[in-house]
């Protein structure tokens, strides 16, 4: 469920309306449920406790607002982080530096050195060469890294291929038939505690079968290691939960999933580490958008807003679907294409879509927009970046501000010898 509802008649953001949030914010501009968070967090806590001993990373790349992370850190969440950028909002936000789990393929040294000096609470290894790597960045500030192989089981996760981590060829992880070796190599090694495996197969998942059989290939994996001397006391499961796009979406509940993953990995004996993003996110955030214009078209109108692609991308780079709604609705539909003002053909929402009667100059919003968009957003087209709302009961505060194109600006500069 989500805290956007509507009340005489308007779409309101808990108590605040989203009216008063245009008129003195403006438009485009993504608004966050604090409400929604805690509720989210607190549900997907709930859902796991058969599961155990659990550790909860919440993906800071679905929403990596500081001002979303410190209610999830009030929740108790830890962070996944996949950057220094991240770890530095997750530490600013309150996260404690043990909570954090640092994942990513592609970590300089620069960002392992960062993380160690931080003392975060695990690496995700990706491949031989950075445990190496990493072990000898610990070893040479007498310091041991604790860290996790993280594998890859070629399960195909039936998500959109450009979500999809967890199959051969993707590029994250080792091949789970390689793993033992390369993982008697690194134990091996001064300035490292290997003390578990990750895995991760994709994002927005609505079966949990592919899951599941991932996990068993993992426990298999545990098994092994453990025969093979090594002491296993954690394994990393990711995230990937889907989230309902579409008011008909029935995606596993936190409840379904907690339940499936109690009885994949019972006997493990370790921490079960979890990295969920979209599912706490995804639902608790809009972007709230002005109609343009309402175009003729040869089909069907284009109703033309001001959010555009650079604001929120994946309709464009995934063909991903946004409920839309007027804020404040009259009953009253029509069918028609929903555009940005961006210079793209693919800056469009929707194609042929029922949606609420709206004219120029009504309001409007994406739902399901608190994950994965401003974090995506750009100023392509020399646009500003899109600010950021967080609501909290009737009160709210702009978290993020808009960075005007003039603002960008004046950060180029001429060569002085043009």
């Amino acid at each position: 469920m989500d805290h956007f509802t509507l009340i005489d008649g308007a779409l309101h953001c808990e108590g605040v309306p989203l009216e008063r949030i245009a008129r003195e914010v403006g438009t485009p501009v993504y608004v966050y449920s604090a409400a929604t968070l805690r509720r989210h967090a607190q549900v997907f806590r709930e859902g796991l406790k058969p599961a155990g001993r659990v550790h909860l990373a919440y993906a800071i790349k679905a929403n990596p607002n500081i001002g979303v992370l410190r209610v999830l850190a009030d929740e108790g969440y830890g962070a996944d982080v996949v950057s220094g950028g991240e770890l530095s909002r997750a530490l600013a936000a309150g996260m404690p530096a043990a909570d954090v789990v640092f994942s990513g393929v592609g970590k300089t040294d620069r960002e392992l050195v960062k993380g160690l000096e931080a003392g975060i609470g695990q690496f995700n290894l990706e491949l031989e060469e950075e445990g190496v790597v990493l072990a000898a960045l610990a070893d040479a500030r007498g310091l041991t890294a604790p860290a996790v192989l993280r594998v890859n089981p070629d399960v195909d996760a039936g998500t959109h291929a450009k979500i999809s981590t967890g199959k051969k060829e993707n590029k994250f992880g080792v091949p789970i038939d390689r793993a033992p070796a390369i993982f008697d190599r690194l134990a091996s090694l001064p300035g490292i505690d290997l003390r578990g495996v990750a895995i991760h197969i994709g994002s927005q998942l609505f079966d949990l079968a592919p899951l599941e059989a991932a996990y068993r290939r993992v426990g298999e994996l545990v098994a092994e290691l453990r025969a093979r001397g090594h002491k296993i006391t954690h394994v990393d499961l990711g995230g990937g939960l889907g989230v309902p796009y579409r008011t008909h979406d029935e995606p596993p509940s936190p409840a379904d999933y907690g339940a499936m993953v109690a009885r994949a990995t019972a006997g493990w004996d370790v921490e079960l580490m979890f990295e969920p993003g979209r599912v706490i996110a995804g639902n608790a955030g809009v972007l709230l958008t002005e109609v343009i214009w309402v175009k003729p078209g040869v089909v069907n109108p284009y109703v033309i807003v001001d959010a555009a692609m650079n604001d929120l991308a994946r309709p464009a780079m995934y063909d991903a679907w946004h409920d839309f709604s007027a804020v404040r609705p009259t009953g009253k539909t029509m069918t028609a294409n929903i555009a940005g003002p961006v210079c793209e053909t693919g800056d469009t929402f929707a194609m042929g879509r029922e949606i609420d009667r709206v004219e120029r100059g009504d309001l409007a919003i994406f739902r399901t927009a608190g994950a994965y968009g401003a974090t995506m957003a750009s100023t392509y087209n020399s646009r500003a970046l899109v600010p950021e709302v967080l609501v909290d009961g009737d009160r709210y505060t702009v978290v993020a501000d808009r960075i005007a194109a003039e603002t960008i600006l004046a950060a180029e500069r001429v060569p002085d010898w043009l």
